[in-house]
C-alpha cells in the first residue's frame, strides 16, 4: 500500500504527457534532460524549409514546421517562460514537470530545436495534411518566416491552441485542429448517448453508496444526470 501513491501519481503523468502529444521521459530523468537521439538519427535531406513535420504518438500527432539546418520550430507547453526571459534556460529540453505545469497555467514557448528532439525516436510524416488543404498551402518561405516570427513565449489550451494549429496557420494561413475537432464530435456522441444518463446515475449512486448522502455526493449526481438528459 505504500507505494499505490507514487504508482497513481505516475500513472496520471504518464496520461497527461499522452494528452499534450509528448512521450514521457525515461525513468530516473525526472528534473534533468532525457538522452538524446544519437546525431544522424533521422536523413534530413529530403526536408525542404518550410515542410510541415508530424510524429504520430499514440494517441496525439505532434507536429512541426522545419526550418532547414536541422532545426524545427514547434509549440509545446512550458511553464518556464513565464516566470525568466533566460533563452538559455528555456532552451533546455522541456522537463516533465515544465510540461505539465505548463498545461495547467496555459503557458507554452514555440520554441526551436534539432529534428531529434522535436521527433524524440518516433517516425515522421511530411507535409501529410497538404492533401486536406489543397490550394491552400503557402509558399515554403513563407510558412518557415511565419513560424520563426512566432518563436517565444505564446498562450497554450489544448483544444484551442496547440501544435496543430501553429503548423496549420504557418503552413496554410488558417489555425485548425484536426484532432480537437475530432475530440469534440467524440464528446457530442458520448453526451447524446442516453447510455450517458444511466452511467452518471449509477456512479453517482454508488459515490452516495461509499461516501454517505451528502451535498457534495448527492448535488453532483443530480446536476450531471440532468445536463446529459437535457442535452442529449
Amino acid at each position: 500500500m505504500k507505494n499505490a501513491v507514487p504508482q497513481a501519481a505516475s500513472l496520471l503523468l504518464e496520461k497527461l504527457l499522452l494528452l499534450v502529444h509528448v512521450r514521457a521521459l525515461p525513468a530516473g530523468t525526472e528534473g534533468g534532460e532525457p538522452p538524446p537521439a544519437a546525431s544522424g538519427y533521422y536523413d534530413t535531406s529530403c526536408f525542404r524549409r518550410g515542410d510541415l513535420l508530424e510524429v504520430p504518438r499514440t494517441l496525439f500527432v505532434h507536429f512541426g514546421i522545419y526550418l532547414g539546418e536541422n532545426r524545427v520550430a514547434h509549440l509545446m507547453p512550458d511553464i518556464l517562460p513565464a516566470f525568466t526571459d533566460d533563452h538559455r534556460q528555456i532552451q533546455r529540453v522541456v522537463t516533465n514537470k515544465r510540461l505539465i505545469l505548463g498545461v495547467i497555467t496555459k503557458t507554452a514557448s514555440i520554441r526551436v530545436d534539432t529534428v531529434e528532439d522535436f521527433a524524440y525516436g518516433g517516425s515522421i510524416l511530411v507535409n501529410h495534411m497538404d492533401r486536406l488543404f489543397k490550394d491552400q498551402v503557402l509558399g515554403s518561405e513563407e510558412a518557415a518566416r511565419r513560424a520563426e516570427k512566432l518563436v517565444g513565449a505564446t498562450a497554450y489550451s489544448l483544444l484551442w491552441n496547440n501544435c496543430e494549429h501553429f503548423v496549420t496557420y504557418c503552413r496554410y494561413g488558417a489555425p485548425v485542429s484536426f484532432q480537437t475537432d475530432k475530440f469534440c464530435e467524440t464528446v457530442k456522441m458520448v453526451i447524446r448517448d442516453q447510455r450517458s444518463v444511466l452511467a452518471s446515475v449509477l456512479v453517482g449512486l454508488a459515490s452516495i453508496i461509499c461516501l454517505g448522502l451528502a451535498p457534495s455526493t448527492a448535488l453532483p449526481t443530480i446536476f450531471i444526470t440532468f445536463v446529459l438528459w437535457m442535452a442529449g
